[in-house]
């Protein structure tokens, strides 16, 4: 059979391997680390991970169906996620497929294929492939906005973040409220002098337990419509966390899940507690002073953005995979409609999909490669129906923020549907 690339060597790199050997086809995969992992690898030089994260989904609803985790910790850290995916990769025979410590620069289409050269340390090589599969991740590369004005204190994104040594003894300013930003405002409560949030828009948060269980084990059965699932939730949210208005936040203009929640109920604590304050939208930096929209300012020696990521695939022109403002238009987030050869895995964010819902991705890519060679008829029927069938709805019901990091959410249960049905229809 034809060979494939795969570059990235992290949770989706490894689903691509298992899943795509698994029928057969030949893969080399590239990896610009020493190891497998990923982010989830702390000293990956692209890794963003920070000493204090655990996973925010739940054990269970996250890893690989057919390789559970010899962990019993609901909410693991991230060294034990590194041997996780070191013990998959062992697992399945899929280290010896990776070219570590080497870095892919360049995709060109050739002969239809594409030429991928790479750099390592013997030096510089290309090779021809009959297709690449991108699983190189969604957050490496930060998203910085700009301010009006100059900051003359440290300006940090929270990709350099590593542990609340590097916040002790300062007045911190953290911009922006994900769950990194979530958690690295409960790390600062106990090293910073002070700590403030500078948010734009409110936020809903989730307890990581309910009734005892992790929160994400609960209604696992059929999914609810979604403007019930949202009614019901926020009543119970409500219930088991009271209104983040109350503590500074402004009040969310969108229901939940339209935006990812906040898996940490810490911060509020903390916030009752007066160890740290919510401040609104900055208005521009003023040296070691920060001016709020609403009028206020305060000083600060370190300024640190929690603005989330961008999608970056730097080795391949844009128009190759079909950008569309903040993310390429691929079928079910995976195929390029021109069907050239390149593939994307892992471009896919939702609450509860977990690795099973990348290994699945996989599973169809595999399915279709696997046709390409053995069914040309399938796979010319499936090549039909992205081109000219209605693409499927995979937002579950749910109005997502059109946000730049929502470019390419879905919603778990309609999208892991839409791509166990391609795949049997490929290969029943």
């Amino acid at each position: 059979m034809s060979r494939y690339a795969i570059i990235g060597a992290g949770p989706s790199g490894l689903a691509a391997a298992r899943a795509l050997t698994r029928r057969g086809v030949a893969v080399d995969g590239y990896e610009a680390s020493h190891g497998v992992g990923g982010l989830w690898d702390i000293d990956n030089p692209r890794s963003t991970m920070y000493e204090s994260a655990h996973l925010i989904s739940s054990r269970t609803t996250t890893e690989f169906s057919e390789f559970p985790m010899r962990s019993s910790a609901d909410y693991p850290g991230h060294r034990v996620l590194k041997e996780y995916f070191e013990e998959y990769a062992d697992r399945f025979d899929l280290v010896d497929l990776f070219r570590f410590d080497t870095t892919v620069t360049r995709l060109e289409p050739r002969d239809g294929g594409w030429d991928l050269t790479s750099v390592h340390a013997e030096g510089t090589q290309t090779q021809r492939y009959a297709g690449v599969v991108l699983a190189n991740g969604t957050l490496a590369t930060p998203s910085i906005p700009a301010f009006a004005g100059a900051f003359t204190g440290e300006l940090m994104h929270t990709s350099d973040y590593r542990s609340a040594d590097q916040l002790e003894g300062r007045r911190v300013l953290l911009i922006g409220a994900g769950n990194s930003g979530c958690d690295i405002a409960v790390d600062a409560v106990h090293r910073a002098v002070s700590v403030d949030m500078s948010v734009r828009r409110g936020y809903y948060f989730v307890p990581r337990y309910l009734f005892g269980r992790p929160s994400d084990t609960l209604n696992q059965g059929r999914p609810l419509p979604a403007r019930i699932k949202q009614s019901v939730d926020s009543r119970v949210l409500r219930a088991f966390t009271g209104d983040p208005v109350r503590f500074g936040f402004p009040r969310p203009d969108y229901r939940i899940y339209e935006s990812h929640p906040i898996v940490n109920t810490m911060i509020l604590n903390h916030l009752g507690q007066g160890d740290l304050r919510i401040r609104p939208d900055v208005d521009r930096f003023d040296g070691a002073t920060v001016r709020f929209r609403d009028g206020s300012a305060d000083d600060y020696d370190l300024v640190l953005l929690a603005t989330g990521y961008r999608l970056d695939y730097p080795f391949v022109d844009r128009a190759h995979l079909s950008w569309q403002g903040a993310a390429p238009r691929l079928f079910l987030n995976i195929f390029p409609s021109s069907f050239n050869g390149l593939y994307v895995m892992g471009m896919i964010e939702a609450s509860g999909i977990g690795w099973q819902g990348r290994y699945e991705q996989a599973d169809l890519l595999a399915a279709y490669l696997h046709a390409a060679e053995r069914d040309p008829d399938a796979a010319e029927r499936f090549r039909s129906r992205v081109r000219t069938a209605p693409w499927p709805d995979v937002t579950g019901g749910y109005r997502y923020l059109g946000l730049d990091r929502m470019a390419y959410y879905v919603n778990k249960d309609a999208y892991r549907s839409a791509v166990r049905r391609e795949r049997l229809a490929i290969e029943p």
